[in-house]
């Protein structure tokens, strides 16, 4: 990871103050792997340091280690915070700090590298489960939920993916609030449908208000289905996928820098584009190098079905 540049790492915040403070040890952990970077913290909301401070303390920075701050959205799913509030903050932040190249890049997002950590977390379950058979272990993964429909839609892919990728006849997606379905229907549809097990995976970086809402509702539910057997994923900032995933950020590579125009093409990435790029084949159809998720029947190297959905 180059170094000249200003990191400016900018999470949700949580009314509950032990998720920031996993957000600053998760910073602190970041920057002992880059020792010569200069990485600063700030949120959004219901913290001290928000948007315009912290993009001043990185400014103020950048004119020391070469005017230029790079700003990465810890944020999982892109809605109004990443869409609309911090947009507005830079500009302010520019017009303040006129000598000062502020650079955004995406936000983590829903792609191969936050899948694997899903997978990862599904895998942990079904072992804490004693590795039933995945035919009668429905899934759930369970996401914050956004008045913002393609937020909530990149959440669905990943459903999509879990389910391409594994055996389970039942992967359902459900959120803890704004949208529907919640997790109390989604465990009574695949209670109805024959699940004798749950794996209960939360799509969350760090610990807050809502994954004690989520314990105390999965309690609830064990006492309600006792023929169940439930196994609760937890939040996984600390990952080394998300690691890597904020180096690749931080790195400005082509899957990780946004376009000029503020946004990244939803299929930037994709392995079967880049194979067409290289062949100068690219159509969006994939026709020439084997099946997408784009309504071909060709299988996917990795399973039995292609995982890549684009929208």
């Amino acid at each position: 990871m180059n170094n000249d540049a200003t990191i400016l790492l900018v999470g949700h915040g949580s009314r509950n103050l032990d998720g920031n403070k996993e957000t600053l040890a998760f910073a602190a952990q970041w920057r002992e792997r880059h020792p010569g970077r200069r990485i600063e913290v700030c949120f959004i909301e219901h913290a001290e340091v928000l948007l315009d401070a912290g993009l001043d303390r990185a400014a103020a920075g950048a004119m020391v280690d070469g005017r230029r701050v790079r700003v990465i959205p810890f944020i999982l799913n892109a809605a109004g915070h990443v869409k609309m509030e911090l947009p507005a903050a830079i500009e302010r932040a520019r017009a303040r700090h006129p000598g000062v190249d502020f650079a955004v890049t995406r936000h983590l997002g829903m792609g191969r590298e936050i899948f694997a950590v899903l997978q990862g977390q599904l895998d942990r379950l079904m072992r804490q489960l004693d590795m039933p058979d995945p035919r009668s272990t429905g899934v759930v993964l369970l996401g914050r939920g956004s008045s913002d429909a393609g937020a909530n839609g990149e959440l669905a892919k990943m459903a999509r993916w879990l389910f391409e990728a594994n055996d389970h006849e039942l992967v359902d997606l459900a959120f803890t609030g704004v949208a529907w379905p919640r997790l109390e229907t989604v465990v009574q549809r695949q209670a109805k449908l024959g699940m004798t097990q749950l794996c209960i995976v939360p799509v969350y970086l760090f610990t807050g208000v809502l994954i004690e809402r989520i314990k105390a509702q999965v309690e609830r539910l064990q006492r309600q289905y006792p023929q169940l057997a439930f196994a609760l994923g937890t939040h996984f900032g600390f990952d080394k996928g998300v690691f890597d995933l904020l180096d690749a950020r931080a790195g400005g590579d082509e899957t990780g820098e946004m376009r000029p125009e503020g946004r990244m093409l939803e299929c930037d990435g994709c392995k079967y584009r880049e194979e067409a790029e290289g062949e100068h084949l690219h159509d969006h159809s994939h026709t020439a190098t084997g099946g997408c998720g784009h309504g071909h029947a060709d299988d996917h190297p990795h399973h039995h079905r292609c995982s890549h959905q684009h929208a």
